[in-house]
């Protein structure tokens, strides 16, 4: 049996501890510290332990990306899968304020996607699922379906969590919030696309 040397880890057990311990490592460290040594340190771990369960570093950061998005794609409604838009990113402004790891996290992928194309069809596809999920929304509201509108919608959120994660308060973030949302109430309309999907999603 092999001994890895497992300590006492801060974030728990298994693997999902060592990719939240590999968010937090970048968030803090940026991607081009990211070693297995480093993420072993901020679980509690021995390194071997880390490259065991993910074989090499570009595995690892891409199912730490999909952590990552699992967790904050929550915060497009309190209310998914209803077309409410008052609860279109209701509570996005509270996520960023409690835990902007996840969103330093993305951000610094982003970013490091630059230069490195191999993470460009990762950042993309949870780009892509963000605005797949708000384009639901809407449509469920009563909006045609308009990926470019889904799109607006998506940047101008990752820009108000970007502002906010790197030193504003969120005041300013849920007052664009606020008026983002009376704007796109009073474009919505009741549209068969919206019942068809609202029935699709409710299995109906």
């Amino acid at each position: 049996m092999v001994d890895y040397g497992v300590t006492e880890s801060r974030y728990g057990k298994g693997r999902d501890a060592l990719l939240d311990a590999a968010i937090r490592a970048v968030a803090d460290d940026g991607l081009r510290r990211l070693t297995y040594r480093r993420v072993a340190s901020e679980a509690g771990v021995g390194h071997t332990l880390v490259a065991h369960h993910f074989g090499s570093i570009d595995t690892l950061v891409e199912q730490a990306l999909q952590r990552s998005f699992a967790r904050s794609v929550a915060t497009i409604s309190t209310r998914p899968g209803s077309g409410d838009l008052n609860a279109l990113f209701a509570g996005l402004s509270t996520f960023a304020e409690v835990d902007a790891v996840d969103q330093a996290f993305q951000f610094e992928l982003m970013l490091e996607s630059r230069r490195r194309p191999g993470l460009r069809p990762h950042v993309r596809r949870v780009r892509d699922a963000y605005v797949d999920a708000i384009g639901t929304e809407l449509t469920l509201a009563g909006l045609e379906p308009d990926p470019a509108l889904s799109h607006l919608i998506y940047s101008a959120a990752e820009g108000l969590i970007l502002e906010q994660v790197t030193g504003d308060d969120r005041e300013p973030t849920d007052a664009a919030l606020n008026h983002l949302r009376g704007l796109l109430r009073r474009t919505a309309r009741p549209t068969e696309g919206a019942d068809t999907e609202c029935m699709r999603l409710q299995g109906l």
